[in-house]
């Protein structure tokens, strides 16, 4: 997982709320979602499950990809989603 780059989204248990980001350390970055330390929107909207992740060998493909969907409408994201990970699982134990 060295020199990578990783688009992600996450959700909570209710699944109405999708949360993008990007980190070099997928596994680090999603234990600090699941385990929030701070108010943020993590912790506020509690989006700890993993359900969605690319993996870049670029960092600035990473960003333009993150910022891509970001702007997305959430029925897009939902299709995109469904497509890797059809019943929205929690793919963070498949990780480690």
């Amino acid at each position: 997982m060295d020199n990578q780059f990783y688009i992600y989204m996450m959700t909570n248990y209710s699944e109405a709320s999708i949360y993008i980001g990007m980190t070099n350390d997928l596994i680090r970055r999603v234990f600090e979602h699941k385990n929030p330390v701070s108010q943020c929107f993590t912790k506020k909207y509690n989006v700890d499950r993993l359900i969605y992740y690319e993996i870049y060998n670029d960092p600035q493909e990473a960003i333009t990809r993150e910022k891509q969907l970001k702007k997305w409408s959430r029925i897009k994201k939902t299709r995109l989603i469904n497509a890797m990970n059809p019943n929205w699982d929690d793919l963070y134990d498949k990780l480690i």
